[in-house]
């Protein structure tokens, strides 16, 4: 059998395995990356997971009880108690309450009226005030909803209990009963929603930024140049530059997913395996898209700030932090395009809900459409003198 066109591959083959000891050989010698390998997860696992907290708590609440019964007493004191809220004290009027929401002392206020008590045994709707600093929308929102709740229980149960006292019959309520069922999130825990989708931000570290910069600080010292004059393929070149950070990225999706389950008790309910090919498919596109950034780029400032500029897009674009079908139309529509959104929802449907390869094809067809044609730009655009 003729073997003759296989020598150039083998050869080509030989000069990989070269360029990969020495891409791993600079990397142990470099007083930064491996402190950074051993950083990033424990950062990404132990730290972020806390403070990207979407949760509203802590809320300071005021009270003015112009009432002053059992009653409106046994409502400050549900507050006074809640998880949600911390208790300022009691103020004498409205506008000592005001004055400390204005200097942003408190949060939200509630105003219990004069006859709260006396219109409950009565039947009779009471009315209360709840004024919240809406400067941050979703922490009023979300604020006022928390407060009316524990109102709304507290004048039921009150009337109620006034009611069998009196015999008098308390007014028909006009809603129906609700049964609720939280589904894949029981406790509503917002690490969970948080930690599938960090792995995000590892994959655009370790197969973004890093082989970009790697590339484009070789072609500010000019030792790229005279790998440019060799014959060594293109195809060669680049992947001994993309797999040594791609390895790393699955070490440390590998470390970040041990912590998941020491730190916080959490893990995949789907298969790994399908976690590990979605971290795969992203890194293909971040290092193609880093590699085509290199190739336009002279300096690491200007790839630092051109990579810099797309990626903020495309994680704030993405559903990451806040949710897509929130977004206008037309930034909705982006979603199509941007392959971070598809990693985040298939990472938290096989991650949070358990799904299989049947729930997320087409993300993993959309991840290696869009990582495949970044990967035919990177190549065809990168400019070999030999």
């Amino acid at each position: 059998m003729n073997t003759s066109h296989l020598t150039p591959i083998r050869s080509q083959l030989s000069v990989l395995t070269s360029l990969l000891k020495k891409e791993f050989t600079q990397i142990r010698r470099n007083a930064f990356l491996p402190r950074l390998i051993v950083v990033f997860p424990i950062m990404i696992m132990c730290v972020m997971p806390w403070v990207m907290n979407m949760e509203v708590k802590n809320i300071v609440v005021d009270v003015v009880d112009h009432d002053r019964s059992t009653l409106s007493q046994r409502l400050v004191h549900s507050i006074e108690h809640s998880n949600y809220f911390l208790f300022n004290g009691q103020k004498p009027t409205y506008a000592d309450a005001l004055r400390d929401i204005e200097q942003t002392k408190a949060d939200i206020m509630l105003v219990i009226p004069q006859d709260y008590s006396k219109n409950l045994a009565r039947g009779q709707q009471s009315q209360v005030l709840i004024a919240a600093n809406a400067v941050n929308g979703t922490k009023g929102g979300i604020a006022t909803a928390y407060l009316s709740q524990i109102v709304s229980n507290e004048t039921l149960g009150a009337a109620t209990l006034l009611s069998k006292e009196l015999s008098i019959s308390p007014a028909e309520s006009s809603g129906k009963q609700i049964s609720s069922l939280t589904l894949y999130n029981k406790h509503q825990d917002f690490k969970l929603f948080m930690i599938p989708a960090l792995f995000a931000i590892v994959m655009m570290l370790m197969t973004g930024f890093l082989p970009t910069l790697n590339i484009v600080g070789e072609k500010e010292k000019g030792t790229i140049e005279q790998i440019n004059v060799t014959p060594v393929a293109k195809w060669a070149f680049i992947l001994s530059k993309l797999i040594p950070y791609w390895l790393i990225a699955l070490f440390i999706i590998s470390v970040c997913l041990l912590l998941s389950w020491i730190v916080y008790g959490i893990t995949p309910v789907g298969p790994v395996v399908l976690i590990y090919l979605l971290a795969m498919l992203l890194a293909l596109f971040f290092s193609s898209f880093g590699l085509i950034i290199s190739n336009y780029s002279d300096t690491m400032q200007q790839a630092i700030f051109v990579m810099w500029f797309f990626v903020v897009i495309m994680l704030l674009l993405s559903g990451l932090f806040t949710p897509t079908r929130s977004m206008p139309a037309w930034a909705y529509a982006t979603t199509y395009i941007n392959p971070v959104s598809y990693f985040v929802e298939a990472m938290r449907t096989v991650f949070i809900r358990g799904g299989h390869l049947s729930d997320i094809w087409h993300q993993l067809l959309a991840l290696a459409a869009i990582g495949l044609s970044m990967a035919a730009w990177a190549v065809q655009s990168y400019k070999k003198n030999a």
